[in-house]
């Protein structure tokens, strides 16, 4: 289980990391008024706030799963396949994002939610 609680960490994490990218990769972040700092990016820029709003969105269903499966008693192996999996397709989620490749984007994002519904499926077929 401690990797996918890793995987859980790194997920948590991850928007903070597109955050990051956002606020500087950009020239005059201003940390007293970030959102309005925000609101005014144009390109990658902008693009990797928007991949960090979709990584917040995307971690509630992702650390229920997990925990959920754990708790029906999904087996470890494959718990860890799909929280690993889920992690690989947020973070090219987050790459395609900035590298501005939409359709890449779109099916890698499918593949992380793909691994979430796997993860409450074996759940409910456990329970």
């Amino acid at each position: 289980m401690a990797i996918a609680y890793f995987c859980l960490l790194i997920a948590a994490v991850m928007p903070l990391v597109f955050a990051g990218y956002a606020k500087f990769s950009s020239k005059g972040y201003d940390n007293s008024s970030p959102r309005e700092f925000l609101e005014k990016l144009q390109g990658s820029s902008k693009r990797a706030h928007f991949a960090q709003l979709n990584s917040f969105e995307a971690f509630p269903a992702f650390a229920a799963a997990v925990i959920v499966a754990h708790l029906a008693g999904v087996p470890q192996g494959q718990i860890t396949i799909l929280a690993v999996l889920f992690v690989v397709f947020r973070v090219l989620y987050g790459i395609c994002y900035i590298l501005d490749k939409s359709s890449l984007r779109s099916t890698v994002w499918f593949g992380g939610l793909f691994c979430v519904l796997g993860l409450f499926i074996a759940a409910i077929l456990r329970s």
